[in-house]
Parts: C-alpha cells; structure tokens; sequence
C-alpha cells in the first residue's frame, strides 16, 4: 500500500468516525468552532466601525438592496452567491490543511532529500500561507466594509454606531457562517488535528448554508425595514 493509499484509508476512517460523533452530539464539537467564529466576526465588525468612524464622510448615495432599489430575489441571489464563494474558499483551506497536515507526512515516507523535507513541514507551510492571505483578507475586508459604511452612514443620516447595530440581526450570523470553517481549521492545527478538518469541511459547510440563505433574505427583507425607522431620509 503506498503512502497516498494509507493516508487516503487514514483520512476516511477518521472521518466517518467524527461525523459519527457530530450525528450523537453536534452541539459539543460545533461549539469552540462556533465560539472561535463568533469572536473572529464580532472583531471584524469593530474593525469596520473604527474605520468608518476615522475615514472622512461621504454623503453620495450607497446602495442597500432594498432601499436603493425595490430588492427581490435577484438581490437575495448576488448576496448569496458572494457568500457562497467565501464559503467555498474557507472551506478549501479545511481540504488544504488535510491534505497538507494528514496526506503529506504519510507520502514522506516515500521521499527523499528536499522532497522529503517539504512533505514532512507542509503543515507548518500551510499554516503560514492561510494565516498570511487571512489575515491579508480580514484587513482589506474592513477597510473596504468601513469605507462603505461611512459613505451609508452619512447619506442616511445617522451615527456609524447605529448603521452597524441595525445590521447586527444579518451580518453577525453571517459572518460567523462563513468563518465557520476557517474556525474549525485554526483550532484543529493548533492541535494538530489535521486529520479531523476533512470532517469539519463537511459539517461546517452544511451548517453555514442555510443561515446564509437565511441571512441573505434577512439583508434585502428585513434591514431596509430597520434602516427606514431610524433614519430620518426616509
């Protein structure tokens, strides 16, 4: 049996046997990657509050669906699909991490030299790499959200405090969906689990999905609603 072989054999054995607990018990292994999600969305939303508080005020009109325009399905299906796209990369980090921290160890066996070498340190490699382009994505996220924000806020009339609680009931569970699975990859490396994140792509995915429909609905439905209340435009 070759290295691929027994790592592949390795991988599914573990993985029926995490998604055999998830079945039994969810709550208890969705919790620290739901928690660890939650703090990673609330962060980035006070990141994006502080830059829309220091950046300077723009009161040309922005767009929010449902505001700007009359909302609908097509809105709900542009949100959904940015989303979904988010979620596919974070979740592609899982499958990295798996193959990179479970796969590549097994395969050194086979290798020699330099080869060798990279097998055996791909984890530490795939860390670097995800924690680089993350946190790259995180920075560039806010900057952008809270330029966005500031822009609303002034056109709207209110404080960029009150712009960001009214979006509270939809950003906050969609974010903490679409981090999910980056979550469930930095709590398994820093333990070496690596070989648990082809499981936790699984679960995680087919949790966050119907909370970002959900969401998705709750952006073009609901906020609009929220957004006529408090500010004074309308």
């Amino acid at each position: 049996m070759t290295g691929e072989q027994s790592a592949y054999e390795l991988g599914m054995r573990v993985t029926r046997r995490i998604l055999a607990q998830w079945n039994h018990a969810p709550w208890t292994m969705l919790r620290p990657w739901a928690g660890l999600s939650l703090a990673i969305s609330l962060a980035l939303l006070i990141a994006v509050w502080l830059v829309a508080i220091s950046v300077p005020e723009d009161a040309s009109p922005g767009f929010v669906p449902g505001v700007s325009d009359g909302g609908g399905w097509l809105d709900i299906g542009r949100i959904l699909a940015n989303n979904l796209l988010v979620l596919a990369l974070h979740g592609t980090a899982c499958v990295a991490g798996f193959i990179a921290g479970a796969s590549m160890p097994a395969v050194a066996a086979e290798k020699e030299g330099f080869s060798r070498a990279l097998h055996l340190h791909a984890g530490q490699i795939a860390i670097f790499m995800v924690v680089v382009i993350t946190t790259f994505s995180l920075v560039t996220q806010a900057y952008a959200l809270g330029l966005q924000g500031a822009s609303l806020a002034s056109w709207l009339e209110i404080s960029e405090a009150a712009l960001l609680v009214s979006a509270i009931p939809h950003a906050l569970p969609e974010l903490t969906a679409l981090f999910l699975p980056l979550a469930a990859w930095m709590l398994a490396s820093r333990h070496g689990h690596w070989d648990r994140l082809l499981a936790a792509t699984v679960i995680t995915v087919a949790v966050a999905l119907p909370v970002l429909v959900v969401t998705a609905v709750a952006e073009v439905e609901l906020w609009p609603r929220i957004l006529e209340r408090i500010s004074p435009v309308f």
